[in-house]
């Protein structure tokens, strides 16, 4: 399934700050989501960056100048306004959130934005100073009341020098930023899904843990794609590097216990819940104050517990329940006894030993199993789009329920 960028129409204004060369990033992430972008420079932003930077990127002519009577966008303003499905302005100055706020429109991205009924989404930069001064503040509030959605500042060091709130949030956060507001209208929009991602920690004793090779990855994947279809996201997340998806709820976790409590809090009012963690199914049974010290014999013997089931121990009605098994033998089998134990909707099996599907890859192959005889062997795909399968059938389950 397509990203909610792709075949979209990008109105991307770009205004005269430092933190202009970062719209040549953001450009190329957004071609390569495979939307269709259209820069628009102000004077300020021409000087710190070129248009012909842009066209290159973008393949098309940059619009810096709404009287140019060699550009068709630049005079016909309201098309560009028109044909745009989400207008970006990153990065946007005070000077030009000002103008946006009292509808000053002397520039071509200011008058697109006063003439488009597209969703606009800027991206403060500018010294801290200015972007704590009362005026500016005010006038980003005003914008938000009207619907505008702001990104940022982040906090960090200036180009002045200085430290404080104005930087620019960078190029990858802002494309998914933009697919949050444009997957809005999915088909998963008003529904509250819960996904979990990674690996527990089981600790032995301060320093040493129990856990397991799983990346994170598939749970991330997930609620990307739940968020991108317009559902409310909350991912609980166990020990993983990756970074926070753009307008997901993250809860972060640590060993099974935490996981099973951050879950039940989660799907009190949540339509759906898709396990994709990989929790651990023993704890030690004494965890040590201290460091346990090496000492001279070869082996030590740890006692372990099982820890809760925690799919098995959820019974809340209407909740759609979704498993994971990851197995390295009998996989069918083994993932069609969680189907029954755990009261599942659906479980999503996938061999964990094969080449390029298991933990820490970037592409996965599963086969997704149900009630009954029902299977569905997927071929090898990117974790992302087995997400979106994941996802079609949690749609097609709800559909079927009031």
């Amino acid at each position: 399934m397509p990203t909610p960028l792709q075949g979209r129409h990008i109105a991307l204004g770009v205004t005269g700050s430092i933190a202009a060369y970062k719209a040549l990033e953001l450009a190329s992430k957004l071609i390569q989501a495979n939307a269709s972008v259209v820069a628009m420079l102000t004077d300020g932003a021409a000087r710190f960056v070129s248009p012909l930077a842009f066209s290159a990127i973008t393949h098309g002519p940059a619009v810096t100048d709404l009287y140019d009577p060699q550009s068709e966008l630049g005079i016909d303003h309201v098309a560009l306004a028109e044909q745009a499905d989400l207008v970006i302005v990153a990065p946007a100055t005070a000077n030009t959130l000002a103008k946006m706020a009292h509808g000053l429109a002397d520039d071509a991205v200011t008058t697109t934005i006063l003439a488009t009924r597209a969703p606009v989404l800027v991206a403060p930069a500018m010294d801290a100073h200015m972007f704590d001064h009362p005026a500016t503040q005010a006038n980003l509030a005003l914008l938000k009341e009207r619907g505008v959605y702001v990104a940022g500042p982040l906090s960090g060091r200036m180009a002045s020098g200085l430290v404080g709130t104005g930087r620019m949030v960078e190029p990858v956060d802002l494309v998914g930023h933009a697919r949050l507001i444009l997957g809005l209208t999915g088909d998963l929009s008003g529904r509250s899904i819960v996904v979990t991602a990674g690996g527990t920690e089981e600790a032995i004793d301060p320093v040493r843990v129990i856990t397991n090779h799983s990346s994170g990855k598939m749970g991330y994947a997930i609620a990307e794609a739940a968020r991108d279809r317009g559902a409310s996201v909350t991912l609980i997340a166990a020990r993983s590097s990756l970074a926070d998806p753009v307008g997901v709820s993250v809860v972060r976790v640590t060993s099974a216990s935490d996981m099973g409590n951050a879950v039940t809090r989660a799907i009190k009012n949540a339509d759906t819940l898709v396990m994709a963690a990989a929790v651990s199914d023993w704890t030690p049974a004494d965890v040590s104050p201290n460091k346990a010290k090496k000492t001279e014999t070869n082996s030590i013997t740890l006692e372990l517990k099982k820890t809760e089931d925690i799919l098995a121990s959820i019974k809340r009605p209407g909740l759609i329940k979704v498993g994971f098994a990851a197995e390295t033998e009998d996989v069918e089998r083994n993932a069609r006894a969680k189907l029954s134990s755990k009261g599942l909707d659906f479980v999503v099996a996938n061999d964990v030993a094969a080449p390029g599907s298991g933990f820490g890859s970037d592409d996965n192959k599963v086969t997704l199993i149900g009630p009954g005889n029902e299977t569905e062997d997927l071929p090898s795909m990117a974790k992302y789009e087995v997400g979106h399968r994941i996802l079609d059938r949690v749609a097609a389950i709800l559909a079927q329920r009031p």
